[in-house]
């Protein structure tokens, strides 16, 4: 029963990191600001580690199983 919990989470975190790492590609790109009021490479760097962290935290998930 736990594998089907560890695989859920492995699918929202790797979905989540994954859509939230091509989402910053593509504003960055097309050098659209990645959060308003922000500095922009600030604003790109971290969310492309929360990106890279929640991607990385769905592969450990997927190892528990």
């Amino acid at each position: 029963m736990e594998s089907v919990a560890a695989v859920f989470a492995g699918t929202a975190f790797a979905l989540f990191g994954a859509a939230l790492l091509v989402w910053t590609g593509a504003r960055a790109v097309r050098r659209a600001p990645v959060l308003h009021g922000v500095s922009p490479v600030a604003s790109t760097a971290l969310t492309t580690l929360f990106g890279v962290v929640f991607l990385a935290l769905g592969v450990w998930c997927f190892t528990l199983v």
